[in-house]
């Protein structure tokens, strides 16, 4: 592919993820099979596309401002912390995994994320009402923060799960605290992920602008479109770039 078609694709797989996730999420599904396609090794596409979502999750942690609540048996603060150790130690685990392994993991993260992303809403009802403590609370954000410092895709289905676990139900509340820590521990991985040098900050600022413009559009125009078949769009593409990475090894 020549440099124009190149940064096209990317450009489209940005918006186009930055449209998901301001509605519903799985924008990883798109921007990391991207990344691998134009030939970036996928340690770095990982990385790459972790770095172009940032700006999504800032914007909407600020707009949710408001609402946002630490779940029972946490503070805010103890959550702060918590989100910026275990975003620093998935980033750190990913620098320490090579590229032969990653694309081995590629594929299974992908159907994880997907599985997690189709069955959320039963997810969080299963899991929803659980009694709080601070021992359950603080091992469950620290083991979802370095899931999403490793792996971006699937966290925040996964976030949402866990709160509903801890006992909060206020859906504002809940999708604020998605935001903020999921901006917190991507802010750390992509520190982490700069000083591995395993960030393509070329692909990686275009792709910020794009999925930033995504993001915005893509919240006006999801208004006109029934959630089920944004949720279902979402489970088909994911379906089908694991079965492409699958096919791949």
């Amino acid at each position: 592919m020549d440099g124009v078609s190149i940064y096209a694709l990317l450009g489209l797989a940005a918006f186009g993820a930055g449209a998901l996730n301001s509605v519903a999420g799985g924008g990883s599904f798109l921007t990391l099979p991207a990344l691998v396609f134009v030939g970036v090794p996928p340690v770095i596409a990982n990385a790459t596309g972790t770095v172009a979502l940032l700006p999504g999750y800032a914007a909407g942690a600020w707009g949710f401002r408001e609402d946002t609540a630490p779940p029972p048996g946490l503070s805010m603060r103890l959550l702060v912390v918590l989100s910026l150790v275990g975003g620093a130690l998935g980033a750190g685990l990913l620098l320490v995994t090579s590229n032969e392994t990653f694309s081995i993991v590629i594929p299974w993260l992908l159907l994880a994320a997907t599985v997690l992303f189709a069955f959320g809403p039963q997810l969080r009802r299963l899991l929803a009402g659980g009694q709080a403590s601070t021992a359950k609370a603080t091992v469950g954000v620290l083991a979802v923060a370095i899931y999403g410092g490793y792996f971006n895709g699937g966290l925040g289905i996964l976030l949402l799960a866990l709160f509903g676990l801890l006992g909060q139900t206020q859906l504002n509340a809940m999708n604020g605290l998605k935001n903020l820590v999921s901006a917190l521990l991507t802010a750390i991985a992509v520190a982490v992920y700069a000083v591995g040098d395993v960030v393509n900050w070329r692909y990686a600022l275009l792709m910020m602008l794009a999925a930033t413009a995504g993001g915005y559009i893509g919240a006006r125009v999801a208004r006109r479109i029934p959630a089920q078949w944004l949720r279902w769009g979402i489970v088909a593409t994911g379906l089908v770039m694991t079965g492409i990475f699958f096919a791949r090894q």
